[in-house]
């Protein structure tokens, strides 16, 4: 049976895009069965819906400063929906200690950087101001320390002479599309794949945590 995703986004949702599109295989191992929003107006849930996918916005200008009870509303309509991985694509808020814990070793994220490196905001213009030869991709499990949680996959690209941060950050989403996708499978099935890259790694999944 395949596994139930709730991706969440707060705007175009590009990499939502992806794993729509690698879900409406029949031998993918998970369904995109929900899609929510911190903002009503995300382009992006406009997509999900022309895709057939339900789509859910939670205002968290609604609830002022209370995180929590952002979350909390979050967290139950994952829960009504069955949900049983969560992927961000783009969530654009930080997380607190209860939705993190709630969907421990269930909540996946991709970050545009190669993990440990260059955590964060910013990571592209940071990697061209380091000097680094290869940049990329990581997509890794959720943990209460920011992009630091146990890594699941990575694509990597090289550093280009001339490169703009516009030039990597295109280049990288590329690979993004690619990775999430597969790693996402990957950590359901339990079994290694690989993405279309030459220079691209995918780690060993995890197994799903219980509860």
């Amino acid at each position: 049976m395949k596994r139930r995703v709730a991706v969440l986004i707060s705007g175009r949702g590009s990499n939502m895009e992806a794993l729509i599109a690698a879900a409406a295989d029949p031998a993918f191992p998970a369904e995109i069965a929900l899609v929510l929003s911190n903002r009503p107006d995300a382009a992006g849930l406009a997509t999900a819906r022309k895709a057939g996918i339900r789509t859910e916005a939670i205002d968290h200008r609604m609830f002022g400063r209370d995180r929590a009870a952002h979350e909390a509303a979050i967290d139950s309509v994952l829960r009504a929906a069955d949900i049983q991985i969560v992927c961000l694509a783009g969530y654009m808020r930080l997380l607190t200690p209860f939705l993190v814990g709630a969907w421990q070793g269930r909540m996946l994220n991709i970050h545009p950087s190669l993990l440990p490196s260059f955590p964060g905001l910013d990571t592209h213009a940071r990697a061209l101001a380091a000097g680094v030869k290869v940049h990329g991709c990581t997509v890794h499990l959720v943990t209460e320390e920011m992009d630091a949680g146990p890594i699941l996959g990575q694509a990597a690209v090289p550093v280009l002479s001339g490169d703009t941060e516009d030039d990597l950050a295109k280049r990288i989403l590329r690979q993004e599309h690619a990775l999430y996708p597969a790693a996402l499978a990957a950590f359901v099935g339990g079994n290694a794949t690989s993405v279309p890259d030459s220079l691209a790694c995918l780690a060993n999944p995890l197994p799903l945590a219980s509860g």
